[in-house]
């Protein structure tokens, strides 16, 4: 690194569901990383994206939605959330400005008052709300932590996300580039992969689909230089479930293989060929060697 003053460093994001911690990192670093949904609870995994500039690396660790945990999936997102904050060196505590603060935020804030990092409070969505109505939301959270910064942003437009990397990057270590500069993102493909077939899941089967759906894929194998063969399963709990995503002669199972493998041809920059089958597994969310199968690993399983 010829940069002498190059900073680096693990950024957590962390909210309630729904906040737009995940819109906000996919602005961030300019791609799809983390899978967007309105649909509480879409994030399972710690996704980091990297931001890379000629002077700066920060590195996002996007963390589970914290909730109460009601099943064993619930508990180890639950975990993985809380371990994230142990090891940054910053928090980006997102909260929506459309939405007041509720028990969600204070159980947030009671786990932060633990930490010994900077804070820093982004208020999301404030293209949602009027400018006069900003003092008072910010006055909700102000003086609950010794926040490092306070920036309002909109992450569907990109209001002010500058300003907040620029001030992440002040507050940054001197530290080393620790990925390549168009590397976005540190989860394999098949990670990646999994994570853009569950979105068009929720999308396309949001009311009648409820959480309990995983992918996971199977096989991805390179026929020649420009074309991937791609298998997976999308696994729910229950008979009526799998009714739902395959559908009426086959089409939603249909349009959502259109709509994820379209993503991960600009993904992969590949033409694709994606297989879906569709798997019932009772219970799979409260089976631990499921957990692992489907990529939920943690040390406690």
């Amino acid at each position: 690194m010829d940069n002498p003053n190059y900073k680096s460093g693990f950024v957590a994001l962390i909210g309630r569901p729904n906040v737009g911690k995940s819109t906000l990192l996919n602005y961030i670093v300019g791609q799809k990383v983390a899978i967007m949904s309105n649909v509480a609870q879409t994030t399972r995994n710690k996704i980091q994206g990297i931001y890379t500039s000629k002077d700066a690396q920060i590195i996002f660790i996007d963390t589970p939605g914290v909730h109460k945990p009601a099943t064993k999936l619930g508990d180890f997102m639950e975990r993985s959330t809380l371990s994230a904050l142990d090891e940054v060196d910053a928090i980006v505590y997102v909260v929506s400005a459309t939405e007041k603060r509720g028990p969600g935020d204070n159980f947030i804030i009671e786990r932060l008052k633990q930490v010994q990092q900077p804070i820093y409070l982004v208020v999301n969505k404030i293209d949602q709300v009027h400018p006069n109505d900003l003092p008072g939301i910010v006055d909700q959270y102000k003086g609950s932590l010794p926040f490092k910064g306070i920036i309002p942003v909109s992450a569907l437009q990109g209001n002010n996300v500058n300003e907040l990397i620029n001030e992440l990057v002040a507050g940054l270590p001197n530290g080393p580039q620790y990925y390549p500069a168009d590397q976005i993102s540190d989860h394999p493909e098949r990670f990646v992969i999994a994570e853009m077939i569950r979105e068009k899941v929720f999308m396309l089967t949001r009311d009648e689909v409820p959480h309990s759906v995983a992918v996971d894929v199977t096989s991805i194998q390179r026929e020649d230089a420009e074309h991937v063969h791609i298998s997976a399963n999308i696994v729910v709990e229950r008979p009526g479930q799998k009714g739902i995503i395959i559908g009426k002669k086959g089409q939603m199972l249909k349009k959502i293989g259109t709509l994820a493998r379209q993503d991960i041809e600009r993904l992969l920059g590949d033409r694709v060929f994606l297989q879906l089958w569709v798997k019932v597994v009772p219970k799979w969310r409260d089976k631990s060697a499921m957990l692992k199968d489907y990529g939920y690993r943690n040390k406690d399983y």
